[in-house]
């Protein structure tokens, strides 16, 4: 794991206690920071999220990679019940503190603690590309899901613009951590934040990823000009 004066980051091969000891050094002003710089537009996505899922009232939803909980709280507003697990308990404490009503445990992506079939629908958020096996993460969300539950994955992706997309790139790599070291409590995690979305597979091949871990009726929809991806399944 690097470190520096300010803080510590995780490198790219994606170890679970490096990935989890630098949201630690995030969470304190983590959703503010990522509201900031996503210039609000963290929020759409989440409504986008909770609507591609479907949910109804009485259904089980799990929230994986679910940090303070901000994700689970929007989800919970279709009248499912929703649970969020995360990999980070600095993230989970501050959740709890801020959220105390939203149901919050402890759970990495690719041993989850719930029994078979135990959901009508997953999702993940902004975290699949910090796990470092994503094909298992995938197949560990179809293990908890019932036979024609959801999955919708919210992710960062590839703009389909050329010319916005060069310019998107430029902002992670120089604007995005100039940015965080105003607001956020541990700047350098956004290093490797912007490097980690970066070096993410683009819509069509994670599309290919998901089909693959045990899903099927896989599609895609591009938000905010495919800066966001939200890619849904079925389970089979």
């Amino acid at each position: 794991m690097s470190r520096t004066p300010q803080g510590q980051r995780a490198s790219l091969d994606k170890q679970p206690h490096e990935v989890a000891a630098m949201f630690d050094g995030v969470a304190a002003r983590y959703d503010l920071t990522n509201t900031v710089l996503s210039f609000g537009q963290d929020r759409s996505w989440r409504r986008a999220t909770r609507a591609a899922l479907g949910l109804r009232p009485g259904e089980r939803v799990l929230d994986v990679g679910a940090g303070t909980g901000v994700s689970t709280e929007e989800l919970a507003h279709s009248g499912a019940y929703a649970v969020g697990a995360d990999l980070s308990l600095g993230m989970l404490q501050a959740g709890k503190r801020t959220r105390p009503s939203v149901p919050l445990l402890a759970g990495d992506a690719l041993r989850l603690p719930f029994a078979d079939a135990s959901f009508d629908a997953v999702t993940i958020s902004f975290a699949l590309r910090n796990v470092n096996d994503t094909d298992a993460a995938l197949a560990e969300l179809a293990r908890v899901t019932r036979p024609g539950g959801r999955l919708v994955v919210c992710e960062f992706s590839t703009p389909v613009n050329p010319a916005f997309r060069t310019v998107y790139l430029s902002y992670l790599m120089r604007s995005l951590p100039a940015v965080a070291r105003a607001v956020s409590s541990n700047p350098d995690a956004y290093v490797y934040l912007a490097e980690s979305i970066r070096a993410w597979p683009d819509q069509a091949a994670l599309a290919g990823r998901i089909g693959a871990a045990g899903w099927g009726r896989v599609a895609w929809r591009n938000l905010t000009g495919g800066v966001v991806a939200l890619h849904r399944a079925v389970r089979n």
